[in-house]
């Protein structure tokens, strides 16, 4: 048996090369940096900057990117138009319900010179990311992964390097584990079961987070994804899509061109979502199989 743990346990040494892989994957999504891969988008703020999140909205099946330079919707492979002209860096982003968005990250350059608060906490949007709310944990929380389920709102919080729950809309938070997570799943039929992809591979928690053990089962994951029949969808450090479930084998159907990605999203077994470290949205209508590219930045 596993014992349950509150941090992450040792390192596997079978998995040393997947988990350097990883721990990039980690860096460079997780951590925040100025760095921007669109080369001399980096001082104007014009490009997209590092993509943190790719979601879509169920009130048009838009395509939605949450980058460095702010929030971006995907209008052609050649053209991501910028919402509302926010240029805030939006590091955890997800998609609730039709044009109800949630984010956290860093405000623009401008409006931080002007006193903001480096940290946004967590906000809301009713109008697909036209105007924002803040929630909760303004100057406190930076959460880069938000993740609801039923009535649960999960959250990894880079400040307290700890899972973090609320059932009451992002309003008051439960501290978890203390984790370093780059990505959480979980979904409304079982909100109590929260997956983590870790440097140490994915961890489950049957109790909100509150304790992770090691899902020896799963292959090591950078991001990942859960649908309402327990089925998991996540990407390999290598970019290869893997599916499965708890005790049982997995498969992969699938490569995302590139390799490496930054962020990923399972809309449903069959439709995926991902952005490859170049800032390329790449898009599977068939469980990942095959990929197309949806928009692909300059």
């Amino acid at each position: 048996m596993n014992p349950r743990i509150q941090h992450s346990p040792a390192r596997r040494p079978l998995f040393a090369v997947a988990a350097v892989m990883v721990s990039a994957v980690l860096a460079a999504c997780g951590a925040g940096s100025e760095e921007d891969g669109t080369g001399s988008h980096a001082e104007t703020g014009t490009g997209l900057g590092h993509v943190h999140a790719v979601a879509m909205d169920p009130a048009d099946e838009s395509i939605y990117v949450a980058a460095h330079y702010g929030l971006f919707k995907v209008e052609s492979p050649e053209r991501a138009t910028r919402v509302a002209d926010n240029r805030q860096d939006t590091m955890g982003f997800t998609i609730i319900g039709p044009r109800t968005f949630l984010a956290s990250g860093h405000p623009a350059p401008a409006d931080a010179a002007e006193g903001t608060p480096p940290h946004l906490g967590l906000m809301r949007s009713t109008d697909a990311g036209r105007t924002w709310t803040s929630v909760s944990e303004v100057g406190e929380a930076d959460f880069h992964s938000l993740q609801q389920a039923g009535s649960i709102l999960y959250a990894y919080d880079s400040q307290t390097a700890g899972v973090r729950r609320s059932r009451d809309g992002g309003r008051t938070w439960v501290d978890g584990a203390r984790i370093e997570a780059n990505d959480l799943a979980a979904h409304e039929r079982e909100p109590e079961r929260v997956y983590a992809a870790t440097q140490q591979g994915v961890q489950v928690s049957e109790d909100s987070g509150a304790t992770f053990e090691a899902l020896r089962e799963a292959p090591d994951l950078t991001h990942l994804d859960v649908l309402d029949d327990g089925t998991l969808v996540g990407v390999a450090p290598d970019g290869r899509v893997q599916i499965g479930m708890e005790n049982s084998a997995w498969r992969s159907p699938g490569q995302i061109p590139g390799g490496q990605v930054s962020a990923f999203t399972a809309v449903d077994g069959e439709h995926l979502l991902a952005a490859g470290q170049d800032g390329a949205v790449h898009e599977s209508r068939d469980g990942g199989r095959t990929f197309d590219v949806v928009y692909r930045a300059d």
